[in-house]
């Protein structure tokens, strides 16, 4: 099969250390085309993960407009571009992956899952945590009932000091919040994936900067600049559901916890329970007696394509172009990622006005 022609648009630290890599190591496609304001560092990109003839633009719209052949992109800019560069490429005729979170708010999240729809293109948002051996497994316990229904979960998102320094993370206007919505978003995915529950009724939410004005921080990637921290240093939020569920959100970038956990979930159901703290464990009522069950996820994995990579970003690249060439369903669909930013969008206002906020107040 001739390979899938694509284009990358952010040449920056998520591109180089998760996509581009993905890119490489899959048969099936050809990196071809590179786009960053800043010049070097789409040549750079170039030089390593494209092609002989790999094509440099600093603006966008030229890439989509110069590259017919180009079959999908990645958009791994800032948040608060996401939503109008996947809208022209989807306009453009373009699948795109769009890294995480999907946009900033919920409605420029919603009119990028309506471009995907108008256009017929596919668009699928990069929450490659799915991916993990630990999430495949406890997703399959979900799907075949051992939990029951769950009724309570926890999406925990905590680092003790690890504030990210570079690029634009700490800069809210780019990125729309701190830990909540950079590392949160991979726990609230992660925990309504589980549940396969996508309808949010109320929240409440509080954020808090107690220690962004720090110095000597302790911080693993060195102190962070206090006059360029303006988003929280951690987010929590309380959801219910339609339904009566409820879900605990925990995000922090920096805080005074012992035991951080990063990405993870906690869930309880009628029949049982699991959580990923310290490995995967499955608890269960079995002959009138408490059982924990902790599966042994270092043999096999996922086998849902050729290869022998087990890399959560491999499988999640692998995913995206096969359901491209083979006209599947995404795995990681755009109308379930517009409800995680739906709900972090919601955390983020209750917090500010210090009220619950209702989500049937959007419609």
């Amino acid at each position: 099969m001739e390979k899938l022609k694509v284009g990358i648009i952010g040449c920056g630290g998520i591109a180089n250390g998760k996509h581009l890599p993905a890119l490489s190591r899959n048969k099936n496609v050809e990196v071809v085309a590179f786009c960053d304001i800043i010049r070097e560092r789409a040549e750079e990109a170039a030089e390593k993960f494209g092609t002989a003839d790999a094509r440099v633009y600093e603006d966008y719209k030229e890439l989509l407009a110069n590259e017919p052949d180009i079959v999908a992109v990645h958009v791994c800019t800032p948040n608060r571009s996401h939503s109008f560069i996947t809208i022209d490429s989807l306009e453009a005729g373009k699948h795109v992956l769009c890294e995480k979170p999907m946009a900033k708010t919920y409605a420029e999240a919603k009119a990028m899952y309506e471009a995907s729809v108008r256009t017929g293109k596919k668009l699928s948002i990069g929450y490659q945590s799915r991916w993990r051996g630990d999430s495949q497994y406890l997703k399959t316990c979900c799907e075949n009932g051992d939990l029951g229904e769950i009724y309570y979960a926890r999406a925990i998102a905590l680092r003790r000091r690890a504030v990210p320094t570079w690029g634009v993370f700490l800069n809210e206007y780019e990125q729309g919040g701190g830990p909540l919505i950079d590392i949160g978003t991979h726990a609230l995915d992660l925990t309504l994936w589980m549940m396969d529950n996508y309808k949010p009724k109320m929240c409440v939410g509080v954020k808090y900067k107690k220690l962004g004005d720090a110095n000597g921080t302790g911080n693993i990637w060195g102190d962070w600049d206090p006059e360029k921290y303006t988003v929280e240093d951690s987010a929590f939020g309380f959801v219910i559901m339609e339904n009566g569920a409820t879900v605990s959100v925990e995000s922090s970038w920096a805080l005074n916890i012992a035991d951080p956990h990063e990405a993870i979930t906690l869930l309880c159901g009628d029949k049982g329970g699991a959580d990923m703290i310290d490995g995967l464990k499955i608890n269960y009522i079995k002959n009138n007696r408490q059982v924990i069950e902790k599966p042994n996820l270092d043999a096999g994995g996922v086998a849902f394509f050729d290869g022998d990579s087990d890399r959560p970003e491999d499988l999640e690249n692998l995913a995206f172009y096969d359901a491209i060439i083979n006209d599947h369903e995404l795995a990681t669909k755009p109308e379930q990622a517009m409800v995680v930013t739906r709900i972090l969008e919601g955390i983020y206002k209750s917090a500010e006005s210090g009220k619950p906020y209702y989500f049937n107040e959007e419609e």
